[in-house]
């Protein structure tokens, strides 16, 4: 992705652990690489599709000024996420805050903390088979887009399916959503349980009836195994109530460990049945 950067913007703002450093203020330094798509802005010649720099920095200086942290990891967390949020077409920002002042009572030229943060699609599935359904996965994609960080961008038709895993049950109404986050999947992941409670979900029955469920298939192309999160889904491939839904927004994301796309993926499922 193109970048644009910015070197050594100085800032005097409040941040500091120390008292003084909040009351008197200091000198910071802050170096940003916002990664963005600039051809457009190139072949056109016409800044309204790009960033403009100088905005960008009037924003960095003007956000630094008017908060105060304890800690420059905070002044940069904050400072990367308001930039993702509020700065159109900025799809990815590495941002290094230098503090040349730290009182720490040794020669030093500057310490700095720098972190790198941008928006990640992530493919969800939702569904439900108790009580008004239709409005448990309306509330579902309304509440997702509710959450500071998450933005729907696509959302499949619902499909009515058969219940999955063996366990006597009504019918699903099913269908899958893409999303731009800036959470990491753990923090998703969090959000959803968050909805799902929300909404009543009990989990009394594994494959059991359910007010709703969500469910994370893709995030990106990480692959990631833990005690509480797999992905992608580790059976994603084999539900067709999955990969119909997916396969209407999504049909050429390609699995990170199958290496099939969603398309493709139905067809080997299609053909097993």
């Amino acid at each position: 992705m193109d970048q644009i950067k910015i070197e050594h913007l100085e800032v005097f703002a409040n941040h500091g652990v120390f008292p003084e450093e909040t009351k008197l203020g200091q000198k910071f330094l802050v170096n940003a690489t916002l990664f963005t798509d600039t051809r457009e802005a190139g072949l056109a010649d016409d800044l309204r599709l790009s960033i403009h720099y100088g905005d960008a920095c009037r924003y960095v200086t003007e956000f630094l000024t008017r908060h105060t942290y304890r800690l420059i990891e905070a002044a940069a967390e904050h400072l990367a996420m308001a930039m993702l949020l509020d700065i159109p077409r900025l799809r990815r920002v590495a941002l290094e805050i230098k503090k040349p002042w730290a009182p720490i009572g040794l020669p030093l030229e500057s310490v700095s903390v720098a972190v790198d943060r941008g928006w990640h699609t992530a493919y969800l599935s939702i569904g439900s088979n108790l009580g008004d359904k239709d409005a448990y996965l309306q509330g579902a994609v309304c509440s997702l887009g509710e959450i500071q960080g998450c933005k729907v961008k696509k959302v499949s038709d619902f499909f009515t399916t058969k219940p999955y895993g063996g366990v006597p049950q009504e019918d699903f109404l099913n269908a899958c959503l893409e999303v731009d986050t800036l959470l990491t999947p753990e923090e998703l992941l969090g959000r959803i349980h968050q909805i799902e409670d929300a909404a009543g979900r009990e989990r009394t029955i594994r494959w059991g009836p359910r007010t709703l469920d969500i469910d994370i298939l893709l995030y990106g192309k990480e692959v990631i195994e833990t005690e509480d999160l797999a992905i992608p889904h580790v059976d994603m491939h084999n539900r067709l109530f999955v990969l119909e839904p997916l396969s209407q927004i999504a049909p050429n994301v390609r699995h990170p460990i199958l290496h099939l796309t969603v398309s493709q993926m139905l067809q080997v499922l299609a053909g097993r049945e």
